[in-house]
């Protein structure tokens, strides 16, 4: 009597094992993706940033310092754009991932649907041959 339920339970709760497995995998691979993209990016400011500081340090009078700070302005501005434009393609990157994850989990809610649907045509259809006979 059981049997059926049992089985259905048991297909569902394997399904959403899958899905689970496969939003995770997706949330891992974009979370490696950001943190290889902030990392390089870090990497490029703190390399632009320490030869900057390279070239104060050999500043010895009031001349090489005028030149000196449009070069600081300059490493500045690029710092800024640089993580402005490590930030929107994280972002973007993280709305894809997004973007798949809820497709995954839209996908799962149709099959589980149509799949519930055909079960309960299934015993309507029994229900009414059964009341059909007893007539």
């Amino acid at each position: 009597m059981y049997q059926p339920i049992n089985e259905q339970f048991a297909a569902a709760t394997r399904q959403f094992a899958e899905t689970a497995a496969q939003a995770n995998r997706l949330a891992l691979d974009n979370a490696s993706a950001v943190f290889g993209l902030q990392l390089a990016a870090i990497e490029e400011r703190v390399n632009a940033t320490f030869a900057f500081f390279g070239e104060a340090a050999e500043v010895r009078d009031l001349d090489g310092l005028k030149t000196l700070l449009p070069k600081g302005v300059q490493v500045a501005r690029e710092n800024l754009e640089r993580g402005v434009s490590t930030g929107q393609e994280v972002f973007g990157r993280t709305m894809k991932a997004q973007g798949a994850i809820t497709e995954l989990a839209k996908s799962q809610f149709e099959a589980a649907t149509k799949t519930t649907l055909a079960d309960v045509e299934k015993a309507v259809k029994g229900a009414t041959a059964t009341k059909a006979a007893a007539k």
